[in-house]
């Protein structure tokens, strides 16, 4: 019997962490990429196996050790339940931190590339604007596309969608949500109550964003 290769052991060894070739995955700092092979190359002397992964909405490929999914956080796509989840999000009152705009901004990029579904989702309730309500400042408008394309392509790969059909799905669910008018965003959004004596910052701080 001839012993498995580099290749078969790299597999069997991938395989024992649950992830498979051809498997949709999510990363973090990229969203939803699909594994296309795992393979092993000799690193200093040493045998490294690792996940190669391609997003290729991005035209990126990215090869991960597999000794560190875990350290980066690299996971399998949501189940059903936590899409349910995260479609609810869209639709409940934004939660808007009144807080200097530059501080905002940092946390929703912090929450777009935690890889956490429900998380990013509730970057695109707090950002989203209806045609009725003020536009978003161009820094809020690429957070906004940013954490709705994650979401979306997630929602697609799991619900076997196409992107048009899962923008549109989610478009559903933020249109059910509480209105929220006027040019401070109004008296249905959630101000959180460390408002401080930032609060008056905010929405100057967010228009010259």
């Amino acid at each position: 019997m001839k012993p498995p290769t580099p290749a078969a052991k790299a597999k069997t060894s991938a395989q024992k962490l649950g992830f498979k070739t051809n498997e949709f995955i999510v990363y973090p700092a990229h969203g939803v990429g699909q594994i296309i092979a795992i393979e092993t190359q000799e690193v200093a002397g040493f045998s490294l196996e690792l996940f190669v992964v391609s997003f290729i909405k991005d035209k990126m490929t990215l090869k991960v050790p597999t000794s560190k999914v875990a350290a980066v956080g690299m996971r399998k796509l949501a189940e059903n339940e936590v899409v349910d989840k995260a479609l609810s999000t869209l639709s409940g009152r934004a939660r808007v931190k009144r807080t200097m705009w530059s501080r905002r901004a940092q946390e929703y990029e912090a929450k777009i590339n935690s890889g956490d579904l429900v998380t990013i989702a509730e970057v695109v309730r707090d950002l989203y604007r209806s045609d009725t309500q003020p536009e978003q400042s161009y820094s809020e408008r690429q957070l906004y596309e940013a954490a709705l394309d994650r979401m979306a392509r997630e929602v697609a790969a799991v619900r076997k969608l196409i992107d048009s059909e899962s923008l549109k799905l989610i478009e559903s669910f933020l249109q059910k949500g509480p209105r929220r008018g006027g040019p401070k965003g109004g008296d249905d959004a959630d101000a959180s109550d460390d408002a401080g004596e930032e609060g008056e910052e905010d929405d100057v701080e967010e228009r010259a964003a």
